[in-house]
């Protein structure tokens, strides 16, 4: 072997790199623009592109000493700098949240490491005032060995941390090589078990610091803000003698704040304070998130920096921002891209956040490991919390072989070979420190996680003491803490928030109701897998009841997924656990956002950006409007616009600018806002939020949130509905019956029907000479499971939900008026188990041809929820084109709607599939009144007085569920149209708790109304 074993030495974590410090980018004068655009400097050397590369699949097959000098790399391949090797064809991809992905043996790994031989030429030239030289790592997947010039430079881990290496004495003027090499794992990969793709190599920049013999190394700037006085320190650090210098900080208009020199006179041992107060000073916070920018100058180098003045404290086991309670209305985000992998260049940074920005989003997580340096700036500058968590995750232990597989008895034992193992007491303070010391002046970061899922003992109390010691301005978080073993007490006393992922409301409420000793804060929330999340709006209800409540964080922000090209139709092909043939993955449990790979948003976020709104109308009552001011540090009336509309049955009676009230952020006011409207209609008024100034990442214009409040009046049904089933019985043509022993044959003056006496459904609807149904109706109680159906699916497989028939016990005819009648008792049951639902039915056919359905429901007792209940159609595919009166434009749900609202719309049935990678119910839109769909030849509605819901697709809910991948469906011959009484709540139960009990389909009894229209001239009426 051609390098020590230090990759599995958890004491050599390190060799040769220099001390932690802050991020910065030197310069030999003031460049402002660095923040943004480092390359400008005349101080740094990026050394990105493409590098020669060999991939071995074992670290023992790596014989030559390719880092020599001379050595001919004419046999490696080419590869970018930075890339992971993974999505250049270079081993497999694989997926796995918890498990280990190799054999549990710490601090070893598999004999047969795969690893990656880079090498590069670049030219280098001394410069006079900065001789010395600092080459830079900031992130390399797991661990790495470095050569320069066929000289050792050393050893480093910490996959999403900066290296840094003293090369001056190895460089040479003119070309120079590099080498590198990378290994998949190390002793290191056990505290990296993050939920993700496991890649690998060189996957962020790398780059040479030009710096002077005598320099200032690190500085920590810290800000209080106490009676419109902020004070200022600047903690400045030397490696070696203290240089001559001078600090000085300016506003966002250039102009001078305060300047203070150091000088040789000052005493210094390595370090010197240096101290500015600031009368009346602009606060950073996440609204109007002001920078000031600080200038550090010694003779032969400027560093310049951004300083924003903010606070944040706990009073009254309350969180406090600037002397506000604040509310983190935020998101987990991951470095992801289905072509890049690990690398995210500032272009992608900077569409995630504008995304999050332009969806009320304040806060983030770095989940679960610190993200390139650069994305913090942009946070500070586009104004969001950000809580920055340690690249320190350990959580296959808790999947390791336990004879007592309970998950009280895994909890207990979890941290024990890592965690609460002094071994490891180094290796996590470093991955602690090494986080907090970068980032440490970045005035976004608000709170220091300690890392995600590795239990708790005394590796952390030790980071956790060392935290709160050395930056007592921040909070400190730790979710993990709550899983220890019993053998002895532990030390919780620097963990400052009470922080849960995926607790029950039961849970939520007992811990805020029980006298607690530290705010609350969901660190993981409303899992956002797949259709989904269903619970936000219950979520924000829940923040905003409690004040220790501060807010959560929204798992997660983008679906994981590697792209595989397209297929022939242009659909996008996205690769998830297995797909790669992978044996340990866990499938599909990575494409969990709220955006799909490539950014386009799932219905899920723009539910979340509705229920976040910044403003809401909270009631409208005797002519008078009640809002609230969600915005923590803005009035309204400094950044909403207001626009509003009356609308009935859909029909947009009135509409134009509301006045927006001047109200202080979270406090309401109540404004005079007298309107007329009908007697009669589902009536609402409708208010839209618009920023009425750009704001970072915010355009001018932009629509922030909606409102729709319902307006009381005499009759709230819908009348278009109400006349529509007004028709029905005022026909006077005749229908002709005739019957078998297994059908009911009905003949009307333009339509032919045939209804099965064994099932009591038709099996036939003809009008006009066209066939409406390509197969018999089915009653459906069946849906494709969405991911967050993931734990009741396995109750509803048990009861065979997906496997149902019907069958009929009686079939009594009826002709009265010019109707035909026909009562059916049936039932609803599947192979091998007994009833599940009674029904008796009554179908009621008028001489026009349309139907009226009335059924009384039971469910059998010992059954469990249903996952839907209605009509399944399969109906002519001609019927292209939809239009319908409810919840859209958007996919509905009773616990999913908050993005819609009522009105008249139209769409191609196609268009209302939400194409999520894994196939699962989506579409639906509820609280209709009515839905037609209309071809060429054909026409086909569906009314009800009761709200219903319904879905139209071209695909079936056997082929949703069947299908592992949406570019694997293939429609069906038909436009399939399910009316539905009801469906289960959508919740967020891929990973969190049960659906709320209120969202749940459970009721014994009910009652279920419909009025079918097969026929050709409804547009006579309904338009």
């Amino acid at each position: 072997m051609i390098v020590p074993r230090y990759y599995e030495d958890p004491h050599v974590l390190h060799e040769n790199t220099m001390p932690n410090r802050s991020y910065y980018i030197p310069a030999s004068k003031a460049m402002y623009s660095l923040i943004e655009q480092r390359n400008l400097s005349d101080r740094f050397q990026l050394l990105n592109g493409l590098w020669h590369f060999k991939y071995y699949d074992s670290i023992y097959n790596v014989q030559e000493e390719f880092f020599q000098t001379g050595f001919d790399v004419s046999g490696f391949d080419r590869i970018p700098v930075p890339g992971v090797w993974q999505n250049e064809g270079y081993g497999t991809h694989q997926y796995t949240n918890i498990r280990y992905p190799f054999p549990f043996d710490p601090p070893y790994v598999p004999q047969n490491n795969p690893c990656g031989a880079y090498v590069n030429d670049f030219t280098y030239h001394k410069c006079k005032e900065a001789p010395r030289a600092y080459l830079n790592f900031e992130g390399v997947d797991s661990c790495f060995y470095v050569w320069l010039n066929g000289s050792y430079i050393g050893y480093s881990q910490v996959s999403h941390s900066t290296s840094e290496f003293d090369v001056t004495d190895a460089l040479t003027e003119g070309t120079n090589r590099i080498a590198v090499l990378v290994l998949k794992w190390c002793d290191g990969s056990y505290m990296e078990d993050q939920d993700k793709f496991r890649m690998s190599g060189i996957f962020r920049d790398v780059y040479i610091l030009h710096r002077p013999e005598q320099m200032i190394f690190d500085y920590f700037i810290k800000t209080t803000y106490t009676d419109k006085l902020a004070a200022v320190n600047a903690e400045i650090h030397y490696l070696q003698n203290l240089v001559p210098a001078r600090v000085s900080i300016y506003d966002k208009e250039g102009g001078l704040v305060g300047t203070q020199k150091i000088t040789d006179s000052i005493e210094a041992s390595g370090s010197v304070n240096v101290k500015f107060d600031i009368p009346n000073p602009i606060l950073w916070n996440t609204e109007q998130p002001y920078l000031y920018t600080i200038i550090f100058e010694t003779p032969d180098e400027v560093i310049v920096d951004r300083l924003g003045i903010r606070e944040i404290y706990i009073e009254h086991n309350i969180v406090h921002f600037n002397g506000k309670p604040i509310v983190f209305r935020g998101v987990n985000r991951h470095d992801s891209d289905p072509v890049t992998g690990f690398v995210i260049n500032t272009g992608q940074m900077k569409k995630d956040l504008s995304l999050m920005k332009q969806h009320n989003f304040n806060a983030i997580r770095s989940s679960h490991y610190p993200n390139c340096p650069c994305f913090y700036q942009l946070c500070d500058e586009y104004g969001f919390l950000v809580i920055n968590e340690a690249d320190n995750e350990s959580h296959g232990p808790s999947e390791i072989y336990f004879k007592d597989n309970s998950f009280t008895n895994k909890s207990k034992h979890w941290n024990e070979p890592i965690s609460d193992n002094p071994e490891f007491i180094e290796a996590t303070l470093d991955r602690v420190q090494r986080c907090v010391q970068r980032d440490k002046n970045r005035p976004c970061i608000v709170i220091w996680s300690m890392g995600n899922e590795c239990a708790y003992g005394c590796t952390f109390e030790e980071a956790l003491k060392w935290t709160k010691t050395f930056d007592e301005t921040r909070l400190t978080h730790y979710e993990s803490a709550r899983y220890h073993s019993d053998k002895r007490n532990y030390d919780f006393s620097n963990i400052d928030l009470f922080s849960r992922m995926y607790p029950s409301f039961e849970d939520i409420n007992d811990y805020l109701n029980n006298d607690p000793d530290k705010p609350f804060i969901l660190i993981e929330y409303c899992h956002a897998m797949g259709n989904g999340p269903g619970d936000l709006e219950d979520y924000f209800q829940l923040f905003h009841k409690h004040k220790l409540m501060c807010g959560g964080f929204v798992w997660e922000w983008c679906d994981h997924a590697i792209l595989h090209g397209k297929t022939p139709d242009g659909r996008s092909v996205y690769y998830y656990g297995g797909d790669h043939g992978e044996e340990v993955h866990d499938c599909n449990f990575c494409v969990d956002g709220l955006v799909f790979p490539d950014r386009r948003p799932h219905t899920g976020l723009l539910e979340y950006k509705n229920v976040y709104r910044p403003v809401r109308a909270l009631s409208y009552y005797k002519e008078q409007l009640t809002f609230h001011n969600y915005l923590d540090f803005t009035n309204t009336e400094d950044y909403i616009r207001m626009k509003y509309e009356v609308s009935c049955d859909g029909t947009v009676l009135e509409e134009g600018e509301l006045p927006t009230p001047s109200i202080e952020p979270q406090q309401s006011s109540v404004i005079a806002f007298p309107l007329s409207y009908p007697e009669r209609g589902e009536t609402f008024l409708k208010i839209y939020y618009y920023s009425s100034k750009a704001a970072p990442l915010v355009p001018e214009g932009t629509l922030l949130g909606f409102d729709e409040l319902p307006l009381k009046n005499k009759d709230s049904r819908n009348q278009i509905a109400l006349q529509a089933l007004e028709q029905f019985g005022q026909s006077q043509n005749e229908i002709l019956v005739a019957e078998n022993d297994a059908f009911v044959f009905l003949t009307g003056q333009n339509f032919q029907y045939s209804l099965d006496k064994r099932t009591g459904l038709f099996t036939r609807l003809t009008w006009g000479g066209i066939q409406q149904l390509s197969q018999p109706m089915e009653i459906n109680i069946w849906r494709a499971p969405t991911d967050n159906d993931m734990t009741i699916k396995q109750e509803w497989y048990r009861a065979r939900y997906d496997k149902t028939s019907v069958r009929a016990y009686s079939t009594i005819l009826e002709q009265k008026n010019n109707q035909v009648h026909i009562h059916c008792q049936m039932s609803l049951s599947s192979d091998t188990i007994q009833r599940i639902l009674d029904m008796d039915t009554i179908w009621s056919v008028d001489g026009d041809g349309s139907i009226s359905l009335s059924m009384k429901v039971k469910r059998r007792p010992e059954f469990p929820m249903l996952p839907r209940f209605g009509l399944r159609l399969f109906l002519n595919k001609a019927l292209v084109n939809v239009q319908y009166y409810g919840m859209g434009p958007m996919e509905s749900y009773c616990d999913k709607h908050q993005a819609s609202s009522h009105g008249i719309y139209s769409a191609k049935v196609t268009n209302l599939h939400e194409d999520y990678i894994k196939p699962q119910e989506n579409g639906s839109h509820w609280d209709c009144s009515y839905v037609i769909l209309e071809g060429d030849t054909a026409q086909f509605g569906a009314f009800s007085e009761k709200a219903f819901s319904f879905n139209a697709s071209v695909y079936t809910q056997e082929e949703l569920t069947a299908k592992k991948h949406n570019y694997e469906l293939k429609t069906c011959n038909s436009t399939v149209l399910c009316l539905d009484y009801a469906q289960n709540g959508i919740g967020s139960n891929s990973c969190g708790p049960a659906l709320l009990q209120q969202y749940r389909f459970e009721q014994r009894e009910f009652d279920f109304e419909i009025t079918l229209f097969p026929y050709n001239n409804l547009s006579l009426w309904y338009n």
